[in-house]
């Protein structure tokens, strides 16, 4: 059955209204044991477990390949703070830093420091911990993936809980990146008395939970950090148990070894939702399913590209392997995103793929042969999606071998441009802007992009500095109307995400797909 995506408004950061509205609100969710007489769970010594679908490869959120998967985000944010906190719907709110904003001619940028915060150690959050964290992720050799938006800011100076900075490069996303990937505050006397690999045996944070222990592809337990500034949370002890494979998270969820789990087949869902002492939500979330393809044979034949995008029936994709949890797209803007174009279509054609790789000489009987990389059992269905595009692509000329691979070698191989001709990915865009889905999907000198092109760099690059708002917004509509004329990514739909867990359990939905742990507490 067809499910209704909200709408998402993007708005200024300093107004602090809503980004995206989706469906929302608060839901019945799980606990850690078995279930009594009456068919509900009930929770276990204050423990809360979450079967996990990825592992942890870093404990530092702002550093390297990790930093920037939007799935890891849930951890980071029960160990850490971002910068800007945002709401479930989220709209920003304050967090370590309680104001924010430009000067009138948007030459300097103003933070304030919550008063009262402390680290997990006991000690205070202090405005050079926010001084050193900013430095160290504008720092090029520092490792912070997002480092091109952080450097334009700098000369910070520091009186009493406010901060003050230069603007050395306008950049109109600056605050809506303080509440997304390695937007953290991280402590700074800490940091440098334990070094790195120090930081990595034993992290601290200033969230509402800290470590506890950590084993390796196996689980993490946390402790509720009893110094937070924000509500108590209502579980004292959360594990998170990496289990990457979807079956055995719905086994994990059955057996009642785990309280909630996510990211399940949506047949499996459907199933569980109505098993006694079980139960579901499904929500539209801000992540897309997309393929990169990268600008490299024969990827570089603008046939053979526009035909793998009109070859793919994304609504049968949708209302068959998905059961109808999604939501066919034609650009990286999602509905709602700030920059969405509805009359952008990329339509299934087949006839048309045909016609365009026999342009190029190719057919059925003697295809065009390339390699495209996958998941398996990172997002529900990712595998069986792609087996499912392959065969559309056998018969209009198109023969892909599929090549299964982990999400964190995927981050790898992006990172250093050596991605197969096509690669599926699942990209998150929690503050829906045009500029963080298109802008670094797409834009040639980021590290997050598969097509280098020159074209795209021409066009996205004044739009980074744009600071006439509905300018900048009718840029990158422009831009998507070019990549989909020009086949240069082939957006595929927006997720609907299913989570199971126990009855006697509430949980306020997240539209960005976070399972948050401080929001879920006994019904």
């Amino acid at each position: 059955m067809a499910h209704s995506v909200g709408v998402l408004n993007m708005m200024s950061s300093l107004s602090r209204r809503s980004i995206l509205q989706l469906a929302g609100g608060a839901a019945t969710l799980p606990l850690a044991s078995g279930l009594l007489g009456d068919g509900v769970a009930h929770a276990a010594a204050g423990t809360l477990t979450i079967a996990y679908n990825v592992n942890l490869p870093s404990f530092d959120p702002t550093v390297g390949l990790s930093a920037v998967n939007p799935t890891i985000q849930s951890i980071y944010q029960s160990v850490f703070d971002p910068y800007i906190a945002q709401a479930p719907d989220l709209s920003f709110k304050p967090g370590l830093l309680t104001k924010w904003g430009w000067n009138d001619d948007r030459s300097k940028v103003m933070l304030e420091l919550r008063k009262g915060a402390t680290w997990h150690d006991g000690s205070p959050v202090t405005p050079e911990d926010v001084v050193w964290s900013l430095q160290r992720a504008a720092d090029p050799k520092g490792g912070n993936p997002i480092q091109f938006v952080w450097s334009k800011v700098g000369n910070y100076k520091v009186d009493g809980n406010t901060i003050t900075g230069d603007v050395l490069e306008f950049e109109p996303t600056l605050f809506k990146w303080m509440a997304f990937l390695t937007g953290y505050i991280l402590p700074k006397a800490y940091f440098e008395k334990v070094g790195a690999e120090g930081f990595e045996k034993a992290p601290i944070g200033s969230g509402p939970y800290k470590v506890d222990a950590f084993e390796r592809n196996a689980f993490l337990r946390l402790k509720a950090h009893s110094g937070y500034w924000g509500p108590k949370p209502a579980f004292e002890t959360v594990v998170f148990k990496f289990i990457t494979d979807p079956t055995s998270r719905v086994a994990e969820i059955e057996s009642g070894g785990s309280d909630l789990t996510f990211e399940i087949p949506y047949e499996e869902f459907d199933r569980l939702k109505n098993k006694p002492g079980l139960a579901g939500q499904t929500k539209p979330v801000s992540d897309i399913a997309m393929i990169f393809i990268t600008d490299i044979d024969p990827m570089l034949d603008r046939n053979v590209r526009l035909a793998a995008n009109h070859a793919i029936d994304k609504k049968a994709i949708v209302d068959r392997l998905l059961k109808g949890y999604g939501v066919p797209i034609s650009t990286l803007e999602a509905p709602g995103y700030a920059a969405f174009d509805p009359s952008i279509k990329v339509t299934y054609d087949p006839d048309l793929a045909k016609s365009l790789l026999a342009k190029s000489g190719y057919t059925p009987d003697k295809p065009v042969k390339f390699t495209i990389q996958t998941t398996r059992g990172f997002k529900p269905k990712d595998y069986e999606m792609i087996q499912a595009i392959v065969g559309m692509w056998r018969k209009v000329g198109i023969d892909a071998n599929i090549e299964i691979y982990e999400i964190a070698k995927h981050f790898e191989l992006r990172a250093g441009h050596k991605l197969a001709p096509a690669a599926f990915y699942n990209w998150g865009n929690a503050i829906g802007d045009p500029s963080t889905s298109t802008g670094f999907a797409m834009f040639g000198p980021s590290p997050h992009c598969a097509w280098k092109g020159k074209d795209l760099v021409e066009r996205i690059g004044p739009l980074w500095g744009e600071k006439d708002e509905a300018k900048r917004i009718a840029g990158y509509k422009a831009v998507d109307k070019y990549i989909a004329e020009e086949g240069e990514v082939i957006p595929l739909f927006q997720y609907v995400q299913p989570i199971i867990h126990k009855k006697g359990l509430k949980v306020v939905a997240q539209s960005n797909g976070m399972i948050l742990p401080q929001l879920i507490s006994p019904a």
